[in-house]
């Protein structure tokens, strides 16, 4: 079993600066790519940065330039340092895993942490 835990979410104002983090641990053998996604109330969850295994990512177009992400693949981490915050952004973040969890290379899962909030509000 894979578990994934997000950590950084919490209310800043207009124009700042937050840094999530997330953290998977259990029986993995690799993770190919990470993701943050975003559902904010009344709203459908949708992609807000990727990144794989090389280090390729992807940015929804609202959140370029703006949002950041990067892997510590030594310790299985992903972050998103989000600045220029504005209310729009204001969601529950969840941290997604596209992991390995065997030996073969079938073993194949993806995961989801539980979520943390972010508010942005003056």
């Amino acid at each position: 079993q894979v578990q994934l835990v997000e950590s950084g979410g919490g209310l800043v104002q207009p124009g700042g600066s937050l840094r999530l983090s997330c953290a998977a641990s259990g029986s993995i053998f690799g993770i190919y790519a990470m993701a943050w996604y975003r559902q904010a109330p009344g709203k459908q969850r949708e992609l807000v940065a990727s990144i794989t295994d090389e280090g390729v990512t992807n940015y929804a177009d609202s959140v370029k330039v703006r949002f950041t992400i990067s892997r510590d693949n030594n310790k299985n981490a992903a972050f998103l340092q989000m600045n220029s915050l504005n209310p729009e952004d204001a969601a529950v973040y969840y941290c997604n895993a596209d992991v390995r969890t065997g030996r073969f290379l079938r073993r194949r899962s993806t995961y989801w942490g539980q979520g943390t909030q972010v508010t942005v509000s003056s």
